[in-house]
């Protein structure tokens, strides 16, 4: 082994020496790794060859060189991008005296005019190596530049010039640079341009620098059936981000109207921002920009952003609702539900990688921070009814973050062992969710009652002591105290909330049993309201009802009826009982005095029972967002809050507005 070992180094030495060391010159390092430039060889990565010229065009813009910038594609998959800027310079370099300025850069990489401030304030162009790339992944590229009243043009294959920079006369009325580009079929094989896409990364460019007119135009021949993306089109949006945000809701209704605003610094670095919150349960986006390219991973702007919209909406928090509201707030339940529109221009940003998906920049954090804490604070108590609508669904997102943190603990502790199910549960054999019910019982002795009447094969009783949390108007550490309200989330085993699992749910009927009086309805209210308010979607597919026990039990001779109420008594004794024997009435004081016999006959027994099921009329449960269907949850959500809610006065209103309609009062 020692002697292979020997052998191979031998040999190694001897192939090994300084022939085989490789200098790649120019643009070949692009070609040979083109990943390392722009991420790949695919159809991503192709079209970020668009990116880095219009990007150039786009920098133009920002400077304040360029109006107009025109993007076209053609059916052979060339793609011309067209400004009306400075041009690039077209005089020899004092570096590389034989070249010009324009074969400089596009010939080499790291040359360029953004390495400095002299030229470009911000840009988005930091290294000297985009437009060199797009020439060495291209096998025809032609650049024109109109400049000082001439025309100028030179050709280019894979990085090398075919010939030197051409004059072609003299142009009245033109200025700026074009740039005409086939990318390498060697490159990228197959890939080819999508126009949807195109056309979008040139709407995303006229939205963010509101000064600039975009003029978009595609072969007809690209486009697809069923694709809406048009073959021309002039994009410019004065409105900028808002413009964007108010384009892409469409209907979707909001909680207000838009935050929107902007700030330039004295170091000419700006930050522009929209956001919104739309009014239902979806989920929001955010796009962010730093000198117009596109950053969706996110970075250090985002982060000033996220740190001014939490301390602005804690801050109100506290002002409205007290300091315990405002500290269970975070970051996550304030941009959960927003969507949410962020540029920066700032000198010299640093990204992650050369295809800039993240700005790491550290003082944008602040920069953004600074520009947008202040105006926020300004809208928050400008706009106080928009506010605490907004501040009321930021707080039910705190509280339903908290009840997944809660039931993902549960779920992990229970990951490795049986589940374990509330200690006063009286589980039912069957395993068949659709075939079994459980009771959810008022007090121990009424669910002693019901234990002994119970079909132990498909029934469960869960018994609750007296009246439950009200989770209407109880905080959220409240209910995650609460043990009845525990025992009935773990006996049920389908979560709560943007939680719950139907198929997880292990009774196909939650029956609510309580007295039939007015401490029994009350329960039974309040049951309803944790129902709607935790687990809606058990209610909408018809898993609830309600027991109907009776409240009075007649007898006359051996015949023996049930009533259910004061009403249903008296029609009893005019037709059910109409001997001349005497006729005993009892009242149940409540199921735990009713013998399980009579509890099984009157209540639990399938055969004989009443239930009733608490449902959704159907236009609750309307699939479209903007349907009345939508309008109308909205309605059952505010009844609930005016009946069982925090605030009493609504309460104290809804009596005053109804009680003209009572018309038998028992005193």
């Amino acid at each position: 082994m020692s002697d292979l070992f020997q052998s191979n180094a031998a040999r190694s030495d001897d192939d090994y020496s300084a022939k085989d060391i490789e200098v790649l010159e120019g643009l070949e390092p692009v070609r040979r790794r083109p990943g390392m430039y722009i991420g790949g060889t695919d159809e991503r990565a192709m079209h970020h060859l668009v990116a880095e010229v219009l990007d150039n065009s786009m920098d133009e813009a920002v400077a304040g060189f360029a109006s107009r910038i025109e993007i076209d594609l053609s059916a052979d998959m060339t793609v011309t991008i067209r400004d009306n800027g400075r041009g690039i310079p077209v005089d020899p370099h004092p570096k590389y005296k034989d070249k010009s300025a324009l074969e400089v850069i596009l010939t080499t990489l790291h040359a360029g005019g953004k390495f400095s401030d002299k030229v470009y304030s911000t840009s988005g162009g930091l290294h000297g190596v985009g437009i060199s790339v797009v020439n060495a992944l291209s096998d025809d590229l032609e650049v024109e530049v109109a400049r000082d009243k001439q025309l100028y043009a030179q050709r280019f294959s894979r990085g090398h010039p075919q010939g030197g920079l051409e004059s072609r006369g003299a142009v009245a009325n033109r200025r700026g640079t074009t740039v005409r580009f086939h990318p390498d079929d060697e490159i990228f094989g197959r890939a080819r341009f999508r126009p949807a896409q195109l056309y979008r990364m040139a709407r995303s460019k006229a939205y963010l620098f509101k000064g600039v007119e975009i003029r978009w135009s595609c072969d007809t021949a690209l486009i697809g059936e069923g694709d809406d993306t048009p073959a021309a089109a002039t994009l410019h949006y004065p409105g900028g981000l808002s413009d964007f945000l108010t384009s892409t809701l469409g209907d979707r209704a909001l909680i207000g109207e838009a935050f929107a605003g902007d700030k330039e610094e004295a170091t000419r670095e700006r930050v522009e921002w929209a956001v919104t919150w739309p009014d239902d349960n979806d989920d929001g986006f955010m796009h962010a920009y730093c000198n117009t390219i596109p950053t969706p991973s996110g970075g250090t702007h985002e982060a000033g952003l996220r740190t001014a919209l939490l301390r602005g909406i804690r801050a109100y928090a506290e002002m409205v609702g007290g300091q315990k509201k405002a500290a269970q707030i975070t970051a996550e339940d304030v941009m959960g539900g927003a969507c949410i529109m962020l540029s920066v221009f700032v000198k010299d940003p640093q990204f992650q990688g050369q295809t800039k998906e993240k700005l790491v920049s550290a003082h944008a954090t602040k920069l953004v921070e600074q520009a947008v804490k202040d105006h926020f604070d300004l809208w928050l108590s400008a706009t106080p009814e928009t506010s605490n609508r907004l501040l009321e669904r930021i707080l039910e997102r705190a509280e339903d973050r908290q009840r997944r943190r809660q039931q993902k603990e549960v779920s992990r502790k229970t990951a490795t062992r049986k589940l374990r199910l509330p200690g006063k549960l009286a589980d039912c054999s069957s395993s068949d969710m659709e075939a079994t019910e459980i009771f959810l019982v008022e007090g121990d002795s009424a669910g002693g009652s019901a234990k002994q009447a119970r079909d132990r094969k498909t029934q469960a009783i869960l018994p609750l002591r007296g009246k439950i949390l009200n989770v209407a108007s109880a905080s959220s550490e409240k209910l995650r105290a609460n043990q009845e309200l525990s025992d009935i989330s773990l006996a049920l085993g389908c979560g709560s909330g943007s939680s719950y699992n139907e198929e997880n749910l292990r009774y196909g009927k939650v029956i609510i049993m309580t007295d039939a009086d007015v401490d029994g309805a009350h329960i039974a209210s309040l049951l309803m309201t944790y129902f709607f308010r935790e687990m809606p979607k058990l209610v909408e597919q018809g898993h609830l009802y309600l027991a109907m026990p009776p409240l009075y039990r007649l007898t006359q001779g051996t015949k023996s009826v049930y009533a259910r109420d004061d009403a249903h008594r008296e029609e009893l004794l005019r037709t059910e009982l109409t001997g001349r024997a005497k006729i005993e009435v009892s009242r149940f004081k409540g199921l735990g005095e009713m013998p399980p016999a009579q509890l099984k006959e009157t209540t639990m027994d399938p055969e004989k029972r009443i239930l009733l099921r608490v449902s959704v009329p159907p236009s609750l449960k309307a699939a479209d967002p903007a349907s009345e269907g939508a309008e109308a949850r909205r309605v059952l959500e505010q009844t609930v809050e005016t009946l069982m809610g925090r605030k009493p006065e609504l309460r104290f209103q809804f009596i005053q507005e109804n009680a003209k309609f009572v018309t038998d009062l028992d005193v």
